[in-house]
């Protein structure tokens, strides 16, 4: 018989877990896994790519195949806990405040806190290791990084390396050459790769940053530069969240580095080769079949799949789903102003303020579709951060939008919520990742 001594706090999940033990659908905190590898996380924002590399968190059922030795159990009849993976998280840095607050809240149940989160820039990080601090751990397995794409992004104003924003999210005052742009961040990554000589990294951006001139090619012989052109740099792919159980239509191109000298004996001669055959491939394999046609993969998972459970806002206790943008319609001609497919894949959820963020159904004046939840008087609003956050695939248990301890104020508000949801990495994606990490690791390196 299920305990129900620890329940969750209703105002900090989806109602569907609210009544749900926290420790029968949680991973023990802390007791790392034997054989675990350390991970040095840059640009961690919420944490979708940490989270993907620990594991133990809850996703829909439809997410992952049946067949693949990922579930640790049922949560309900649409929610599974995904195992643990053999990767722990040891350091984790982000410049936005609602990323350490977000960050520390849900990851905390690893055995991660505000020690293991630094709010530096990761340019004052590698300054500060310069000038003879300790900044970064001594024993680092893997380096992951989402470096800031917003200067790469098609929907931004891509001015690549040449960003008129500063490495501390501060808009630039000096209209010179320099280093420390957020642009040029990658280059700061590489130089963390340095210090800390991890046997592999993994560098996420958007799609767009292939198109933009010879920005792919220069950062991929920046980074093979690393630790003494120490490092071999696979063609990076770009993946859609689409093929890997994500209900969204989001596309990242990911940079994989495998250091040389660590590599054993057969892998090295295979590196040196040039010919390297698919058992050694790092990148993952698709799951579902959202852009290509496969009848062995699995159907894409839909937004009505992550929204089975949800109630609407005005009747939930979810602090995620309770406060969510109020601006009003803008007119179809704008950005954010249409309403999901339910029957498809979610838009791109983007770090934007609460005018771009697309609507759960529109009115039938504004040309809403689901005419079925008009009738019962549903009525036309945005989607909430739960929703977002669903559709990037984080957990129904993460306490995006929170309050401060003992107070009716929030810790993250429904903006930072959007903001660091928008930014992150789908942790399904990054679990599909890292479970090919495992596979290959023992490959690469024993």
């Amino acid at each position: 018989m299920m305990n129900r001594s620890n329940p969750y706090n209703k105002e900090e999940v989806a109602d569907f877990l609210s009544g749900t033990d926290e420790a029968c659908t949680a991973p023990l905190k802390g007791q790392p896994k034997k054989g675990c590898l350390n991970v040095l996380s840059l640009f961690s924002g919420c944490g979708g790519m940490d989270l993907g590399f620990e594991g133990g968190f809850i996703c829909n059922k439809r997410s992952v195949p049946e067949t693949s030795g990922w579930i640790e159990r049922a949560v309900n009849d649409n929610w599974v806990l995904l195992k643990k993976n053999r990767f722990r998280t040891v350091f984790a840095n982000d410049i936005l405040s609602e990323a350490f607050h977000s960050w520390t809240k849900y990851m905390g149940r690893f055995g991660c806190g505000g020690d293991v989160f630094h709010t530096e820039s990761v340019v004052d990080l590698v300054k500060a290791h310069q000038n003879g601090d300790n900044a970064f751990p001594s024993s680092v397995d893997i380096v992951t990084g989402g470096f800031p794409c917003q200067d790469f992004s098609v929907a931004g104003k891509r001015r690549g390396f040449d960003s008129q924003m500063s490495h501390n999210g501060e808009k630039r005052t000096e209209d010179v050459a320099s280093e420390e742009t957020r642009g040029k961040l990658y280059f700061w990554m590489k130089q963390v790769i340095d210090i800390v000589k991890p046997k592999i990294f993994i560098a996420e951006n958007v799609k767009g940053l292939v198109s933009l001139g010879d920005v792919k090619n220069i950062i991929q012989k920046d980074f093979a530069s690393a630790d003494g052109h120490d490092y071999y740099v696979f063609d990076p792919q770009v993946l859609n969240a689409g093929n890997y159980g994500v209900p969204e239509m989001r596309e990242r191109v990911i940079f994989i580095g495998v250091k040389k000298s660590a590599l054993n004996e057969t892998a090295r001669r295979i590196f040196e080769s040039g010919n390297i055959p698919e058992e050694y491939n790092p990148y993952p394999t698709p799951t579902h079949a959202y852009t290509m046609k496969d009848p062995n993969l699995l159907p894409p998972v839909t937004c009505a799949d992550v929204f089975c459970d949800l109630k609407e806002p005005e009747d939930s206790t979810d602090l995620s789903h309770v406060n969510y943008s109020k601006a009003k319609y803008m007119g179809s001609h704008c950005q954010g102003q249409s309403e999901v497919n339910l029957r498809g894949l979610g838009p791109t959820i983007r770090s934007e303020h609460h005018g771009n963020i697309e609507y759960r159904r529109l009115s039938a004046e504004h040309g809403g579709k689901y005419s079925d939840e008009l009738s019962k008087g549903l009525k036309e609003r945005r989607l909430t951060p739960r929703e977002c956050a669903l559709i990037q695939t984080f957990p129904p248990d993460y306490p995006f939008v929170y309050r401060k301890a003992g107070t009716s104020r929030f810790a993250v508000s429904a903006s930072g919520a959007y903001k660091v949801i928008g930014n992150a990495v789908p942790p399904v994606l990054a679990y599909n990742i890292a479970k090919r990490l495992e596979e290959v690791w023992t490959k690469f390196f024993e």
